[in-house]
């Protein structure tokens, strides 16, 4: 008997499965092709002699009565309510918030503690505490005045206080005539004006040759200083707290000029370093020698190398006005050399002091400074914190280093053009390449870019190219600075604020160009007074708060802030637009969406609105 190799037995049982396989295959194929065969000649049949089962199926007609099957849909479900878009209602505030500052609140303040003034700082209201109304402007309120004549002349209606008439009445502060109110341009240390005050300033340094463009006013009053300044080409921050010297910052903003409501108590100034060309502060009132002189220290990091600091009042020329100041003479030379002391462990130089006005100068760099630490054991200089973060920041009292200088006789952090090449001059902060991705040629683009953007956004909206529409402008993203250079012939000034959420900070770069500016967080609202600005940008700015906060309060912000008539840019994506468009609408704001200046096809676009014009019902009427 053979006996059969394994080999051969695996051979045969594959050969047998293949068998199996290929008859089930040709089996499967048979029936379908009948089924389809039978499907295609006739319909299915029911065998209706009975109602409780199929007896049979044909597939061609029989004696018995058929029924072909329907298989339409017996039961419909409604269609679902198409999604409604949520309803937005903002009705006006009660007319006790005409003159609502959410951060500055006075009786919100009173929580806070008054050591050091801090209780005058920031303070937002919490999320269930914020308004969602709209601020309305008082009874008889009334577009500004035009600038220059703003200057001098505002409406009493639009800011209804007289304190300060009566309190500064002897000064010059502000005056009622009627209906307005003028502004002289006196102050408590410059009786004879703010232009004879400026002048006497200019007989101690130069202010005509464009080195000096950014100036910083501590406790500005009503602003006259820098009001004045403003023919000079030099540009000026005012600030002031929102304390008993009521809507001085308000008178400020009403005049044209811009200001920001703002104390130096515990935290720095929201500026970064080296970013003005000069401080000023008449009769500010602020301890500068005390609390191991932190108050200087902080003029010092925002003060750019070489810059100067003015101070009249208490207790310059003490000599003279001792008795008027109702202190003692101890007590005013105690002060002043406090004062002198500060100034001199910062390495500062006190240029001169004629009558009533003391003038320092800041280091250009810190190369003597360094050194002389042995002989000033305080301050030391700061190692850890960016000089440039100031929002929220608390001050320290260490002293901020300048950058690194090659020889004794370089300009820290590099050497400014005198304005107006200043504008359009790389600042040193990109070329040293102190901005990781900004390049000289990404600045001059920027640039470029923005003069087109503004070209074309004055053929949409005309009034934006009519001469004196617009005075107070706000650029709630500003980056470079771009749309406020491109404006600069244009007789406005623009606050350009760098949002702290930004991916970079670029506030010293618009100070580097001749421009002012703030730090600021879109979540909470603005340090300024409602109707502060006639005309808002805002770049992406939607975008960049995507996520972050309600759109609806930053627009709440806005129309707080605008006046009357005010208008506004908005630039982004065309989804964030539609509903930015929707908010506005309720808020009874004109606006239109319109296409990208390059293309209709580019998905960002550009809304344009107006506030209408309204205000709070007459005090007798409900």
């Amino acid at each position: 008997m053979a006996i059969l190799s394994p080999s051969y037995l695996t051979f045969k049982a594959k050969k047998l499965n293949l068998y199996k396989i290929t008859i089930t295959i040709i089996l499967c194929t048979v029936f379908y092709l009948a089924g389809f065969y039978q499907n295609s000649r006739g319909t299915i049949s029911i065998n209706t002699t009975s109602s409780s089962s199929i007896t049979a199926f044909r597939c061609a007609p029989t004696n018995h009565s058929t029924t072909t099957l329907d298989f339409a849909a017996r039961h419909f479900a409604q269609d679902p309510k198409p999604p409604v878009a949520r309803e937005h209602h903002f009705p006006p505030c009660d007319p006790k918030y005409s003159e609502y500052t959410p951060c500055e609140d006075v009786d919100r303040s009173l929580r806070f503690d008054r050591d050091r003034l801090v209780y005058r700082e920031r303070h937002c209201p919490e999320s269930h505490e914020i308004l969602k109304c709209r601020v309305p402007p008082p009874y008889g309120y009334k577009m500004p005045f035009s600038w220059p004549e703003s200057r001098e002349l505002a409406w009493y209606a639009n800011v209804p206080h007289k304190d300060l008439t009566v309190e500064k009445k002897n000064q010059n502060w502000v005056r009622v005539e009627g209906e307005r109110l003028r502004f002289p341009g006196g102050g408590t240390m410059f009786p004879r004006g703010a232009d004879a005050y400026i002048d006497d300033i200019g007989k101690l340094i130069n202010l005509k040759d464009g080195s000096i463009r950014t100036a910083i006013d501590t406790g500005c009053g009503v602003a006259s200083w820098g009001a004045y300044l403003l023919s000079r080409n030099i540009l000026t921050v005012s600030f002031a707290p929102r304390d008993t010297h009521v809507s001085q910052v308000q008178f400020a903003l009403e005049r044209g000029v811009p200001a920001l409501i703002g104390i130096i108590a515990s935290i720095r100034l929201p500026y970064p370093s080296r970013s003005f060309d000069m401080a000023h502060c008449s009769r500010c009132l602020v301890p500068w020698g005390q609390y191991d002189g932190q108050y200087l220290i902080e003029i010092d990091r925002i003060l750019r190398p070489g810059g100067y600091w003015i101070l009249s009042g208490p207790p310059i020329n003490w000599e003279t006005h001792w008795k008027g100041w109702n202190r003692t003479r101890e007590d005013l030379r105690a002060e002043q050399s406090q004062i002198e002391r500060v100034a001199k462990s910062l390495c500062w130089r006190k240029l001169v002091q004629r009558n009533d006005i003391a003038i320092w100068q800041k280091p250009t760099n810190h190369v003597h400074c360094k050194v002389n630490r042995k002989v000033f054991k305080r301050p030391l200089f700061c190692k850890s914190q960016n000089p440039d973060m100031a929002w929220y920041t608390k001050m320290e009292t260490c002293l901020t280093p300048l950058p690194e200088v090659a020889s004794i006789r370089d300009i820290a952090g590099g050497q400014l053009a005198k304005w107006p090449e200043r504008l359009n001059a790389i600042p040193p902060r990109i070329s040293s390449g102190g901005l990781e991705g900004l390049a000289a040629n990404s600045f001059v683009e920027n640039s470029e870019l923005w003069k087109k953007r503004v070209a074309y956004y004055k053929k949409i909206d005309y009034q934006l190219a009519k001469t004196g529409r617009y005075r107070n402008l706000l650029d709630m993203n500003a980056h470079l600075g771009g749309f406020a250079a491109a404006l600069v012939d244009d007789p406005v000034w623009v606050m350009n604020v760098v949002p702290v959420q930004a991916k970079m900070n670029t506030l010293g770069v618009i100070f580097q160009r001749g421009l002012i500016g703030t730090y600021q967080n879109w979540c909470e609202a603005m340090s300024t007074y409602p109707r502060t600005y006639d005309f808002i940008h805002a770049d992406s700015l939607f975008s960049l708060y995507e996520n972050r906060c309600g759109v609806e309060d930053i627009l709440l912000e806005m129309d707080r802030i605008l006046r009357p008539e005010g208008s506004v840019i908005i630039r982004d994506d065309v989804d964030i637009l539609l509903n930015v468009k929707a908010i506005m609408d309720a808020m009874q704001w004109d606006g239109r969406i319109t296409d990208h200046e390059s293309s209709p096809h580019e998905r960002e676009k550009i809304l344009f609105a107006t506030k209408k014009y309204w205000t709070a019902p007459r005090p007798d009427q409900d």
